[in-house]
């Protein structure tokens, strides 16, 4: 499966129906859609794209939508502000409000919510941006160098994700950074456009951070999710922009401390 879908989404996932759900299980289906339609495209879909035919699923927001999580229910450190706050700290230019979600709430509608996943990094988690009439999302997650071995499968965190896999299409508008202490940055677009399926994610930037001790950082900008229950319609545009998610990716409060 690409790596481009599944990369720093968050801890392994149950199957559906169990209590647990990360941000990788969120995008697992739409990578193996895309693996799909870079081995064999389907001419119906060529057709049908053609034909300008395609469906939207029913949209409904914000009261209609069932909310079982809040800030308050997700659990934090004694004596710490919520994420949600301190990461909105980060982000003096953001003139939405940020809200953590679980996606196993808003997507799958797990009742009652389920368990507080295992966090590395201090704002792991899933974040939900209200702003210009839409909602957006901000997942944020660290591995530890042991994680990221396990799931690199030997291979260098720091690779150059702006080169094109064999016989896979070049991630847009890639940006490959060296920086000091011999962190690597990367940004590139994500058009999550991967075919049929639910949720159907709009477009993303997407952030990959590797440092010198083998750790990793990875953070989704995403526009939102068209599906049968939504909290509002999807953002235009990344709820942030290019600039402002590489000054996040560099600050250290994203990071466990030392």
């Amino acid at each position: 499966m690409s790596d481009d879908v599944r990369e720093l989404l968050g801890r392994a996932a149950e199957d559906a129906g169990q209590p647990v759900i990360s941000t990788e299980a969120v995008y697992a289906k739409a990578g193996r859609v895309r693996w799909r339609r870079r081995t064999a495209v389907s001419v119906t879909a060529v057709c049908a794209v053609a034909a300008g035919a395609f469906v939207v699923p029913q949209l409904t927001s914000g009261p209609a939508s069932p909310r079982t999580s809040s800030v308050g229910s997700l659990a934090q450190e004694p004596g710490e502000s919520p994420r949600d706050v301190r990461l909105h700290r980060l982000l003096p230019h953001l003139t939405g409000t940020i809200e953590e979600v679980s996606f196993a709430d808003i997507i799958k509608h797990v009742s009652p919510p389920p368990p507080e996943p295992s966090r590395t990094g201090p704002l792991d988690g899933q974040y939900e941006i209200r702003q210009d009439g839409g909602v957006g999302y901000l997942t944020v997650d660290v591995m530890d160098a042991k994680a990221v071995a396990r799931k690199m499968g030997g291979g260098s965190p720091a690779e150059d994700l702006c080169t094109p896999e064999k016989g896979a299409p070049a991630r847009t508008d890639c940006v490959r950074e060296e920086l000091s202490g011999g962190r690597v940055l990367t940004i590139w677009s994500d058009d999550m456009d991967y075919g049929d399926g639910t949720p159907q994610w709009g477009p993303e930037l997407v952030a990959r951070l590797t440092l010198a001790d083998g750790s990793l950082l990875g953070v989704r900008d995403s526009t939102g999710f068209e599906a049968d229950v939504v909290q509002g319609p999807m953002l235009k545009s990344p709820p942030l922009t290019r600039a402002q998610l590489r000054e996040l990716m560099l600050r250290p409060e994203l990071l466990p401390a030392k």
